[in-house]
């Protein structure tokens, strides 16, 4: 065992007399050590109910055997981080996230590891651990919040967040926006919709490391529970067996999990945190890949913000596994690969029927013949741009419109709430990337904003920065390379054309090479917004968007 390290022979008796400082007994030992990577804390919704699955990851590991030792992990909420400077905090902690893991596991040798994250840079940032560390880990979230009730309907954050903006059209009253406020998000979990903590925790039984349900159980469900002492269970069978995430998350496990991201219609977060875990397990996974298998793959569900329909739902109608096996109904997922279960992805979905065709559409009656993400390149987006086409009005897939654009988000906001972007502009928000912003902030204060102005299926916005999963509509966020570099999309001059194509995942600006040229040659960078501290040091290390946005020494 790897704790052996720590607790067997004479050198180790001053180890072992901090073992007994914490109470441990000699039985405990000679046992198995096994980290508990708790996510808990009383800032964040989805997190508030983890020291509850903690608790039944901890009983399940002892019922097999092993000796559960809790240690933490940090996490950001999005939601309450959004609009404001603690933005450039979110996507940063990945980062912090995997690194801190990394040292608590190396330094303390742990034989094994469950890590129970949640929200939105958590699950990836622990996943990316998981690979770095290759010990046999399993993953057991928190669990997504159940869907709010407004005036009779089901709602989410995302109508939250649009609630603003229609309030600030004049369209809808205090009182309402109050019942939203007091209604849209009515018990513990990661928001209801599939938005990045929801997408993120999906993909991870699409990866191979989470139980069934990981994704979808309603985290006030005591099925979530039981998920998470079945958990602590399995992973002594996985330090048994020796399977270890990169035995799990191979080439092949990522591209089944890109196809049931565009099924699902997941975040375009995921375009950032699949290539990131990737590297971490050695594998280079090119977004460009997104768009073949886009091609191929169905889009077979539209939750909030794309629909109205929930997790809770989804978690009805048969779950992540019920999807894949919709996939597999036409060969298009890699079945022969182990997973956390010690089974293959084909066993684990044998026999999950899809309970619910209106929540998830069967394989030969789609939403859409193609997926639910895109990527677009072109004269402004050499390098890449990422759209939610799942949640693209039809009238939106093409569109070519005047540039109006923006420094930061700060003052788009102002531009789209005081009525001076129409029907037609294209938003252009930049110096908001991983450099630029640096932290490469999420954008669903000026998405939800141009909803609730009722300009949702006439207005777009390109970003270098990204978008919420909880945001719709013709948003094209990863831009790259950024503003901070030099990229295009600096370059952009106000009335500018700007044509946009999904279809043909074409992102254009209507000037000519020659006149680009000019610009670039007058182009000065800007000074860094941040000088000092972490944000600082993530900003010198940070690559581009379409490579994960990972850490590198450059």
């Amino acid at each position: 065992m790897r704790s052996d390290s720590v607790k067997c022979g004479m050198q180790q008796a001053p180890h072992r007399s901090l073992f007994h400082a914490l109470g441990m007994t000699e039985e405990e030992m000679k046992k198995p050590l096994v980290g508990i990577v708790s996510s808990y804390n009383e800032i964040v919704p989805g997190h508030m109910n983890l020291d509850k699955i903690v608790d039944a990851v901890k009983l399940g590991v002892a019922m097999a055997g092993g000796v559960p030792v809790v240690f933490p992990a940090i996490a950001v909420c999005d939601g309450i981080a959004m609009g404001h400077i603690g933005m450039k905090y979110s996507l940063v902690t990945r980062d912090l996230i995997a690194d801190s893991t990394e040292a608590m596991a190396m330094a303390h040798q742990f034989d094994a590891l469950v890590m129970v994250p949640n929200c939105d840079k958590n699950v990836p940032g622990l996943l990316m651990a998981a690979a770095r560390l290759n010990i046999p880990t399993i993953f057991v979230s928190g669990g997504p919040m159940l869907a709010g009730h407004v005036k009779g309907k089901k709602t989410s954050l995302s109508s939250m967040f649009e609630a603003v903006g229609s309030f600030a059209a004049g369209t809808m009253s205090l009182d309402d926006v109050t019942e939203f406020e007091q209604k849209a998000c009515p018990t513990c979990g990661s928001c209801s919709g599939m938005y990045t903590a929801n997408s993120m925790n999906c993909l991870t039984e699409a990866l191979g490391m989470g139980l069934k349900g990981n994704g979808t159980i309603p985290a006030v469900y005591s099925e979530r529970i039981q998920l998470a002492k079945h958990a602590g269970m399995k992973v002594m069978e996985l330090l048994e067996k020796n399977i270890r995430p990169r035995d799990i998350m191979t080439e092949k496990a990522f591209l089944n999990a890109l196809t049931v991201d565009m099924a699902l219609g997941c975040s375009t977060n995921s375009m950032l945190h699949l290539p990131a875990i990737a590297h971490e397990a050695g594998v280079e996974l090119n977004v460009d890949i997104a768009n073949e298998i886009s091609a191929r793959t169905p889009n077979l569900c539209h939750l909030a913000p794309a629909g109205h329909t929930y997790i809770e739902e989804l978690n009805e109608a048969g779950g992540v596994y019920a999807v894949m096996n919709e996939l597999d109904r036409k060969g298009l997922l890699y079945t022969d690969l182990i997973t956390v279960t010690g089974k293959t992805v084909r066993e684990n979905i044998a026999g999950c029927v899809n309970r619910n065709p209106e929540v998830i559409r069967p394989i030969d009656n789609p939403y859409s013949a193609t997926g639910g993400i895109a990527v677009l390149k072109g004269n402004l987006a050499p390098g890449s741009g990422v759209v939610k086409r799942s949640a693209v009005v039809p009238e939106m897939m093409v569109h070519e419109g005047p540039a109006r654009v923006f420094d930061c988000e700060e003052d788009a906001i102002a531009a789209i709430k005081g009525g001076k972007i129409v029907a037609g502009d294209v938003v252009v928000i930049r110096y908001e990337g991983p450099k630029g912003g640096p932290g490469m902030r999420e954008m669903l204060n000026p998405t939800s904003a141009i909803a609730g102005m009722g300009l949702g299926s006439s207005v777009a916005l390109i970003t270098d920065g990204r978008f919420s999963g909880a945001s719709r509509g013709a948003s094209i966020g990863h831009v790259c390379p950024e503003a901070a570099v030099g990229g295009p999309i600096a370059l952009v001059e106000e009335g500018d054309r700007i044509r946009i194509n999904i279809p043909e995942n074409k992102l254009e600006l209507a000037v000519s090479e020659e006149e680009l040229a000019r610009r670039k040659a007058a182009w000065v960078p800007r000074k860094p917004k941040v000088t000092t501290g972490y944000l600082a040091r993530y900003a010198s290390l940070v690559t581009a968007a379409n490579r994960g946005a990972i850490l590198e020494i450059q």
